[in-house]
This record gives C-alpha cells, sequence and structure tokens, in this order.
C-alpha cells in the first residue's frame, strides 16, 4: 500500500506598507488580512527609508521614467516591512495584492481596497521567489527572521 506524499512549498517573501496605507492607518487591517489568509510574520519593522534606501532597493527600474517618482513616494513617509512565511508564499502574496494599477485589481484585494493609481498603490511584494530573496535581504539579516521552528 502506497501512501500519498503531499509536498508543501513553504516560502518566504517580503512584503512592503507603503507610506500612503500607513498614513492612512492601515497597517493593522493589512497585516491582518495576511495573517487571516495563513500567513506567518517572520519579521517586522518599521522605518522611513532614506534616498539612497530606496534607490538602492528600486535600483532595477533605475531607467524607467517612473523612477525618480516611485523614489519619492517611497521616502515620502514611513513604510512597514515584513518578511511573510507560508504555503507558495510568492504567488499567494501577489494575488493577495492584486493588480499593480488599483483600479484593474480583483475586488477583495489589497491594491483594490486600499490603493489610489498605479504609483500609489498600497502595497509592494516580491514578484519572484529569486528577487523575494534578495529583497529580505536587503531589509533583514537572517538573526532577524523568526524560524517556524523556533514557534512554541
Amino acid at each position: 500500500m502506497f501512501k500519498e506524499q503531499l509536498i508543501i512549498h513553504m516560502e518566504r517573501t517580503l512584503s512592503i506598507i507603503k507610506p500612503d496605507s500607513v498614513g492612512k492607518g492601515h497597517i493593522g487591517e493589512i497585516i491582518a488580512t495576511f495573517e487571516k489568509l495563513g500567513f506567518r510574520i517572520a519579521a517586522m519593522k518599521m522605518l522611513h527609508l532614506s534616498v539612497k534606501e530606496a534607490e538602492g532597493f528600486y535600483a532595477v527600474h533605475k531607467s524607467r521614467p517612473f523612477f525618480q517618482e516611485l523614489v519619492d513616494f517611497m521616502i515620502s513617509g514611513p513604510v512597514v516591512v515584513m518578511v511573510l512565511e507560508g504555503e507558495n508564499a510568492v504567488i499567494r502574496n501577489r494575488e493577495i495584492m492584486g493588480a499593480t494599477n488599483p483600479q484593474e485589481a480583483a475586488q477583495g484585494t489589497l491594491r483594490a481596497r486600499f490603493g489610489e493609481s498605479i504609483g500609489i498603490n498600497a502595497v509592494h511584494g516580491s514578484d519572484s521567489l529569486e528577487n523575494a530573496t534578495i529583497e529580505i535581504r536587503y531589509f533583514f539579516s537572517e538573526i532577524d527572521i523568526v524560524n517556524s521552528s523556533t514557534i512554541l
């Protein structure tokens, strides 16, 4: 008799609650959404990005016409940076966030609920597992991240 083996793909992804959502008091609602949908917060901090930090984080977009506007927005107020852990975390987080443009985001997604425009869209999330690793390392050292095995 063979037993089926369930393989669960536990992943980590980076999520940023952007200045617009922080300023409007949506931090708790956004975190509650992640937790209700099965994510575990493995690390979290609030900070105010410097120009250098924002430019470094979004360096991949440096040649794009919206780069300076993005940097200016990301330094306009505090952000909450989180490491989310869960099954297929990268893809699921992207689904929960919704389309980049809040007007095109599915009803109930974070961007549909809290975003204003394509540039002021409430949250950031890693777009791939590879980028999640890079982005997490940008803000957190391994010692900052609480492993699920250490939780009672």
